[in-house]
């Protein structure tokens, strides 16, 4: 077993017998549930719109390097300049050359998920950057020196007490201030740090090629002050966060708040098209797009797996997922937990040191179910596990077990074989894995054929 498979098995056994844990998880995945029906009753047909949107996603990411090209033609014509990082170091210099050109001591930052896979934070730490999540349920994973826990809700794992007490010590507000009061002090904190930022980072939700504009969407406003109070705006994006045009955003923006949040539609959607014009009184100087590569094209390089590429960040297949709701994000130790980090992660980083999270998972195909472009999750999840033991990444004793069974299943006479106690002991000794946690499997002392075979010679 490799080291970040250990670590996950630890952290999961850990979590899941953490029922406090499981109490706050489930109530604020239970909050999530009774409020997505009613942003589901906004659509007449949601089969249709789901699959309307896979087919959007499937034309951009079948065409993905003209709409890129495309985005970034429409961009540069409005002043933004594009940077094509291949790597995470690649991005993560190029944004220490920005800083660093625009003298930067403070950076806000707005939730994005993807500046959390090059953990941004840690580099401009380590470059004397003081950066600042201005997204609450991120600014409270930072005060708590934590990553984010899910993708759209940062601390879901978190109760209010659990925040207060955290604000306390961190920040030496009085004990057991209530939601708004909290809310309210980091609002205090946070507004200062806008007027004070050289650079403002943002990520995209949406990569608009036709008229080379990026779309934002969230509820608190933060990701708009990030973007426009400093005087230089930088957004990194990955690459599969195209899509063709801007009426898409009517099918996507509803979309992607139902699924994500159980809105009709969120507070603030803001569409960005370059820096400040010489026509307009407000925004940034400088804009610069960053968009990252990071692993992605080798998701597109595999035909089978591709379609995970359509994904738009909802969230909803990790509130899904009876996997998820019972070990929490953490224990993934990866930035994409659920289902559709399992499947990603293996290809965005390595196959062999993470194909273990494509083992965690009932194959129930809830994530499938729920997921709001149709992507098959669970699919995708066996798709994994295929190429990982094809790539020779399983163990001799496991190969040579299922050999062993598969022979055994394709012959009658081996099937009929020692049944009941014998093949009992043999089974329930031989996957110690099963039986470590469940009852040992019990077979019948006869097969169905040899039942069936007998009851007709009696007739």
């Amino acid at each position: 077993m490799n080291s970040n498979a250990a670590t996950f098995k630890a952290k999961s056994t850990i979590r899941a017998s953490d029922m406090e844990h499981r109490r706050k998880i489930n109530f604020n995945i239970k909050k999530y549930n009774d409020a997505v029906p009613k942003g589901k009753a906004q659509f007449v047909n949601i089969m249709a719109v789901r699959e309307h949107a896979k087919n959007t996603k499937w034309n951009a990411i079948e065409h993905l390097d003209v709409m890129l090209e495309r985005f970034e033609k429409n961009i540069t014509a409005r002043g933004a300049k594009v940077i094509w990082a291949e790597t995470t170091q690649e991005a993560l210099d190029a944004i220490g050359q920005i800083c660093k050109t625009k003298n930067c001591k403070t950076l806000v930052k707005s939730k994005s998920m993807v500046t959390e896979e090059i953990h941004l934070n840690n580099y401009l730490e380590k470059q004397g950057i003081e950066s600042i999540e201005t997204d609450l349920g991120e600014y409270i994973q930072q005060l708590d020196g934590e990553p984010p826990y899910h993708i759209v809700t940062p601390a879901m794992h978190k109760s209010k007490e659990d925040i207060a007490k955290l604000f306390t010590e961190k920040l030496g507000v009085q004990e057991g201030l209530s939601p708004q009061q909290l809310t309210l002090v980091a609002r205090e904190k946070l507004r200062k740090k806008y007027v004070e930022a050289e650079v403002g980072v943002t990520g995209a939700n949406f990569l608009i090629a036709e008229t080379g504009s990026i779309s934002v969407t969230e509820n608190e406003g933060n990701g708009r002050l990030s973007a426009s109070f400093p005087k230089t705006h930088i957004v990194v994006a990955g690459i599969e966060k195209i899509i063709p045009s801007i009426t898409d955003l009517s099918l996507f923006l509803p979309l992607l708040s139902t699924f994500g949040t159980g809105q009709q539609l969120t507070v603030y959607n803001t569409i960005i098209s370059g820096p400040r014009q010489s026509n307009e009184i407000d925004g940034p100087e400088e804009m610069y797009v960053i968009l990252l590569d990071n692993g992605r094209t080798n998701i597109l390089a595999d035909t089978k797996v591709r379609e995970a590429l359509y994904c738009i960040r909802c969230g909803a297949c990790l509130n899904a997922c009876p996997v998820y709701k019972n070990i929490g994000g953490h224990s993934y130790d990866t930035t994409y937990s659920g289902p559709i980090g399992s499947i990603i992660t293996p290809h965005l980083k390595n196959m062999k040191s993470w194909n273990h999270l494509s083992y965690a998972s009932s194959l129930c195909g809830n994530c499938t179910e729920v997921c709001p472009v149709r992507i098959n999750l669970h699919v995708l999840l066996l798709e994994n596990r295929y190429e990982s033991v094809a790539e020779g990444d399983s163990a001799v004793a496991e190969r040579v077990a299922w050999k062993m069974w598969k022979a055994a299943s394709l012959s009658r006479r081996m099937m009929n074989m020692a049944n009941g106690n014998l093949k009992n002991k043999v089974v329930n000794n031989m996957f110690k894995g099963w039986t470590k946690h469940r009852a040992g499997l019990d077979f019948s002392p006869k097969t169905f054929n040899q039942m069936w075979k007998e009851r007709e010679k009696q007739n």
